[in-house]
């Protein structure tokens, strides 16, 4: 019997008709009559009153082409929207700063003001209109702001003086006078001197995390992800390599962690009972120099453990982008294994990402018990259809939009 339309189930003012959520387990394929074992990955997690479809998530992407001021464009309704039609079980916003100060770059994603949220409102819109979870990654880039976007073409700047990655001047937009960090410790000649934190200053910062988390809120977010990884503000604070303050916030591992457990206490105080907290940490800052003391993933574990207390539901495990001293090695599932680690010394969610590209490895992370949710992000930029693919690889059927099912089916032979 067809699925009767009713005021109740057309999708929003972006697409007022109805469609079966995207990315759910339609049927398993056959092979000599008998039904194939559902993969791991396309089984459903549930997290608090979140159910998501499938193990796939949209990893956060930064795309570099908000406005000027930090609002998000048409554009990203088509960059984000097109992933809500093809399988995704969790489609994540990029990273996007909780003031302006903090923004990687003047193209940055932000939240730091009102006038932000109605366009973020439009893709949250479209993505549940599709049955559809999303996400939103809230951060701050401390010392590592005011950059050139990585694919601006150096020749708009100053004769081809400037190379990527360089600290972006103010008369290109930038801010360099403004860049702050837990120390006055530079990641490299390429970028800004930082400016050491007042106490004042790091209290301000968590209150726009929180500001921008009400906003998040505002805007229909399904979940909010804190960005303490990458060598940002948070993990500017947790390494000893960029750490080098000697009041409550530095030192010791308890208070180098202090400033991303008191940011994440508050915001999962004002954060919706029902939805969860995400957390993307780097699980080591990649050092091999014994003669430095650097993060690693013994802290990392530990660290979990107290983000866990504090009510995060779930780590989202990355490494490295706090030195240029770092040993990264891209290679297929290269942090897979600091996942594994925390997932088995802590009873919390564990999501996987970096170069997950083949779908019967990414089935392969969950059905091990290594994480429980997988982020693709290179995979998806290359093939808007990777979960489409994967189920047929793996040898089932996903829902997608009733105007494409069809033919996919019959295209893909399904």
């Amino acid at each position: 019997m067809a699925n009767k339309i009713t005021r109740e189930n057309i999708g929003s003012p972006n697409a007022p008709f109805y469609t079966p959520p995207s990315g759910t387990l339609v049927k398993t394929t056959q092979s000599n009559g008998v039904i194939s074992k559902i993969p791991s990955l396309f089984t459903s997690l549930k997290i608090r009153g979140i159910t998501l479809p499938n193990r796939i998530a949209l990893s956060p992407m930064c795309m570099y082409c908000a406005a000027g001021d930090g609002t998000l464009t048409d554009w990203h309704l088509v960059h984000l929207g097109q992933f809500a039609l093809r399988g995704a079980g969790l489609i994540m916003v990029e990273a996007t700063a909780v003031t302006p100060e903090g923004r990687l770059s003047p193209q940055d994603s932000g939240l730091w003001k009102d006038e932000q949220i109605a366009p973020l409102k439009r893709i949250v819109d479209f993505v549940h209109s599709q049955g559809v979870k999303i996400g939103i990654q809230l951060a701050h880039g401390g010392r590592k702001s005011s950059t050139i976007a990585p694919f601006i073409n150096a020749k708009a700047y100053e004769n081809n003086k400037i190379t990527f990655p360089q600290l972006l001047p103010e008369e290109f937009g930038g801010w360099p006078n403004d860049v702050f960090g837990p120390s006055p410790v530079q990641w490299d000649a390429e970028h800004a001197n930082p400016k050491e934190l007042t106490i004042e200053q790091i209290h301000m910062i968590q209150e726009a995390f929180v500001a921008a988390a009400k906003r998040a809120e505002k805007a229909g977010f399904d979940i909010v992800e804190l960005h303490y990884a990458h060598g940002y503000l948070a993990h500017e604070f947790f390494s000893p390599i960029s750490n080098k303050r000697t009041d409550k916030y530095g030192g010791s591992f308890e208070n180098r962690v202090r400033f991303g457990l008191e940011t994440a206490k508050k915001v999962r105080e004002i954060w919706s009972e029902d939805k969860p907290l995400f957390v993307r940490i780097s699980a080591t800052d990649l050092v091999e120099d014994d003669e430095e003391d650097s993060w690693e993933i013994k802290q990392s574990v530990e660290l979990s453990k107290l983000f866990k207390d504090l009510g995060v539901d779930l780590i989202d495990v990355s490494s490295g982008g706090n030195t240029p001293k770092q040993k990264l090695l891209l290679k297929e599932l290269y942090q897979v294994p600091f996942a594994e680690e925390i997932k088995k010394n802590v009873d919390i969610n564990v999501a996987a990402v970096g170069k997950i590209n083949d779908p019967k490895l990414a089935n392969g992370i969950v059905e091990n018990g290594q994480a429980d949710l997988v982020f693709i992000g290179r995979g998806y930029l290359a093939d808007g259809n990777w979960a489409i693919r994967a189920a047929k690889e793996l040898g089932v059927i996903i829902q997608t939009p009733v105007q494409y099912h069809y033919v996919i089916k019959n295209m893909m032979k399904l």
